[in-house]
């Protein structure tokens, strides 16, 4: 058998763009930086010198109306894909992606499509603050009309953005920028992971972890650590927002009677509060102890890197959340925790995890 190939979400990315362009002349890409030498981290490197500009569109610094621009063809039957370097400047955008892209389709008794993708990219570590540093996503996922998606592995970013370009609905897909540089095995070959809903990454007894985009990495991190000490638990990549769909949550959850979630954004009026709810509602009578909600606190993003060292949650975080729902000694607790932090001895605060590679 011939060995896996292993590549970075990045250039996974780049070679659904590719392989979307060649086989559907209806799709183009657009926005600022698609056609720059870098490419957007990457994602959209050397695209233009394949396709040409007029399907690798550089537009000028006006989301709202490079955002009115892809709605517009989007009707006309194109499948543009949009990219917002920062999930903030996407903000700028909001009344046509909330009231135009949304409700389209809705408003037409289906008769109008919007099969429009629209990327956008969120992050930490990069010091710069408040007004860069934004997960926005529950923004995105409280609008009915829009789908949302947050990939964590090169091989979900490939089959999600292949799903999202085909998909005849607007479909917000969330890449965390420090997870363009983690590595796992992707076929080169065109495959699609249909829009609806998480997958089980690791199973345990002791407790049930969901997260999404780069927690899900912390979450694995944490989940080996914790199995060291005797604490199994499952751990849950929600990976699509919206649709909602909480079945797997569910049943996991009536296993093992406890639950964390794990936002990359704020913790309050996040997509854990949506997870939680939903459990309180359908299956209350199963949880034997308090849910927890691991997420970040409540105050915009620090620029400086000694307040962002104890701004952004971890695997450390969810140790202890995990071990005080399932009353793992304190020693236990320690030891779990020293490996998780030993593993990133040494890495700045503000760099990946270069030891994050697949499979996961």
């Amino acid at each position: 058998m011939p060995a896996e190939r292993v590549i970075t979400a990045a250039e996974a990315v780049r070679e659904t763009l590719a392989q979307a362009l060649r086989d559907r002349p209806e799709v183009f890409l657009l926005g600022e930086g698609v056609a720059d030498p870098t490419g957007i981290f990457g994602t959209t490197k050397g695209l233009v010198d394949e396709f040409g500009p007029d399907r690798v569109v550089e537009m000028p610094v006006a989301e709202n109306g490079l955002t009115g621009i892809a709605i517009g063809s989007a009707l006309m039957g194109r499948r543009p894909v949009m990219t917002h370097q920062r999930v903030d400047f996407a903000l700028l955008s909001l009344e046509q992606l909330f009231n135009a892209a949304a409700k389209s389709s809705y408003v037409t008794n289906g008769r109008h499509r919007v099969p429009l993708t629209v990327r956008m990219v969120i992050g930490r570590g990069w010091g710069q603050g408040p007004q860069h540093s934004q997960s926005l996503e529950a923004l995105f996922a409280h609008i009915p009309g829009l789908k949302v998606v947050m990939p964590s592995t090169p091989y979900e970013f490939k089959g999600l953005l292949h799903a999202a370009i085909d998909d005849d609905n607007p479909v917000i897909f969330i890449e965390h920028r420090w997870l363009h540089y983690v590595s796992g095995p992707v076929p080169p070959e065109r495959y699609a992971i249909a829009l609806s809903g998480p997958r089980l990454v690791e199973q345990g007894s002791k407790a049930t972890v969901v997260a999404n985009s780069y927690m899900v990495l912390e979450a694995i991190r944490a989940s080996a650590a914790l199995a060291g000490v005797g604490c199994p638990i499952d751990v849950i990549d929600l990976r699509v927002l919206r649709p909602f769909d909480p079945t797997l949550i569910l049943e996991s959850v009536r296993r093992t009677g406890k639950l964390v979630v794990c936002d990359t954004g704020w913790r309050l009026f996040g997509i854990g509060s949506e997870i939680i709810a939903t459990v309180a509602e359908r299956a209350f009578d199963a949880l034997k102890k308090p849910v927890a909600r691991i997420g970040l606190p409540d105050h915009p993003t620090p620029s400086s890197l000694a307040l962002a060292e104890t701004y952004y949650p971890g695997s450390g975080d969810i140790i202890d959340a995990v071990g005080k729902l399932c009353d793992l000694p304190a020693a236990a607790v320690s030891a779990a925790r020293a490996e998780v932090v030993a593993a990133r001895r040494g890495i700045p605060i503000d760099k990946p995890d270069p030891a994050f590679k697949g499979p996961f």
